[in-house]
């Protein structure tokens, strides 16, 4: 078995079976189909409890929609969390029909359509400004139809958050206003038809380094401590975005939450003795909902080409096309995948065999996993790719190909 104790550690495996919200995966299989994504809502609110618990309670928990945008997702996460991200009018409107008050939005994008800005300001959301342009629309719309738009500057960072699995600040960015030239951009916001609020920075995502985590977050509250001086009220709302990682490969670790919320405990204490009363935010989605997922597929054939043992699956990339490799991975690795009947347990040894496992489609591109090692499977059984509660359906081309789309169950 290829993968490590620390991708296993969230799942539930009973008599060598994965069992997601108390039935097996092969239960749920037959219930609803395949391919089925299935989401654990025992998994969501552990890792939301484990948050509570060490976090500081000054911090708001927001969940960013874009990680997971299934409608009972959100609607389970407005009941766990005390506000939500969204960067689109789609996301918007789903976080609102699940009951989550506009002030409690907050809304990011570069590209935001003069409709969309409308409807945010409609709704009293937080505006995450993007460019001095996109402030100039928002002001004027806000006097169009007389509501005051509520703004927070995002800020491109000059720092970079080290050994992240991408990049949001540091360099050239579509993403916020260049950190030297945020001052005059705040300086014209104070003159503006809007209520200025707060900062959004956000550094990176998917990061399994306390270290370069806390580091960030440390030039982050720096930052956000120097800028404040530019808002007249004070400095009434910070979004320190997240970056929060989850182990899906062999080597990773899991990210230590301990000293993450240790060092957030003293900087968020040493920003509010200086500033007074700021709503601090922490933005997560991937930490949220990654591990709770899981996409299952079944085996339609097993071939042998030039020695390579093939299993066809009825899933493929254009259902889950970050387990194919292509969703911004330089260097292609394998997502955690496993034969969820044929589970470890209680040490016992199992023959295995080194496989690919691909899916339907007329592509080379269409790849699960290459090259894993995997108990012996033929026509009939299930495979499981962990991890996948995160980017899953909605950052997938489901019409490529014109194949059915799969299901999701919230468990």
């Amino acid at each position: 078995m290829s993968v490590s104790a620390d991708i296993l550690k969230p799942y539930s495996i009973v008599d060598g079976g994965l069992r997601l919200g108390g039935k097996s995966a092969a239960e749920l299989a037959q219930m609803h189909g395949t391919p089925l994504y299935v989401y654990d809502t025992a998994a969501v609110l552990r890792r939301i409890r484990q948050l509570r618990e060490q976090l500081p309670r000054e911090l708001a928990l927001h969940y960013a929609i874009k990680a997971n945008p299934m409608r009972e997702l959100v609607q389970l996460m407005a009941r766990q969390v005390d506000g939500m991200d969204v960067a689109s009018l789609g996301e918007l409107q789903l976080a609102l029909d699940a009951g989550v008050a506009g002030t409690q939005i907050s809304y990011a994008g570069p590209g935001k359509r003069d409709q969309e800005l409308e409807a945010a300001i409609r709704a009293g959301v937080m505006l995450s400004i993007e460019s001095s342009q996109q402030l100039q629309r928002a002001a004027e719309i806000g006097e169009r139809i007389a509501a005051r738009p509520r703004v927070a500057l995002r800020i491109n960072p000059a720092f970079r958050l080290k050994a992240s699995g991408m990049h949001m600040g540091g360099g050239p960015s579509p993403f916020g206003i260049d950190e030297e030239m945020a001052p005059e951009v705040l300086r014209q916001a104070t003159g503006m038809p809007v209520a200025l609020l707060g900062l959004h920075i956000y550094a990176g995502s998917q990061n399994l380094s306390a270290s370069h985590l806390i580091e960030a977050q440390d030039a982050i509250f720096a930052l956000a401590e120097r800028l404040s001086e530019h808002f007249p009220d004070g400095l009434a709302w910070l979004n320190i975005g997240g970056g929060f990682g989850i182990p899906y490969f062999p080597n990773d670790q899991a990210l230590s939450l301990n000293a993450v919320a240790d060092n957030l405990h003293l900087r968020v204490q040493q920003l509010l003795a200086r500033l007074g009363e700021t709503e601090l935010v922490l933005e997560l989605g991937r930490y949220l909902v990654g591990e709770a997922g899981v996409y299952l597929c079944r085996v339609i054939d097993r071939k042998v080409s030039r020695g390579q043992i093939y299993l066809v699956t009825d899933g493929g990339m254009h259902q889950h096309l970050a387990a194919s490799g292509n969703l911004g991975q330089v260097i292609r690795k394998n997502f955690p995948v496993v034969l969820p009947e044929r589970m470890p347990d209680s040490g016992r040894e199992q023959a295995t065999e080194i496989v690919s496992v691909v899916g339907p489609l007329c592509t080379p591109l269409d790849m699960l996993a290459d090259r894993i090692e995997l108990e012996h499977a033929e026509p009939g059984d299930l495979v499981a790719v962990l991890q996948s509660g995160a980017y899953g359906l909605s950052a997938s081309p489901v019409n490529f190909l014109s194949h059915p789309p799969p299901r999701e169950i919230l468990v």
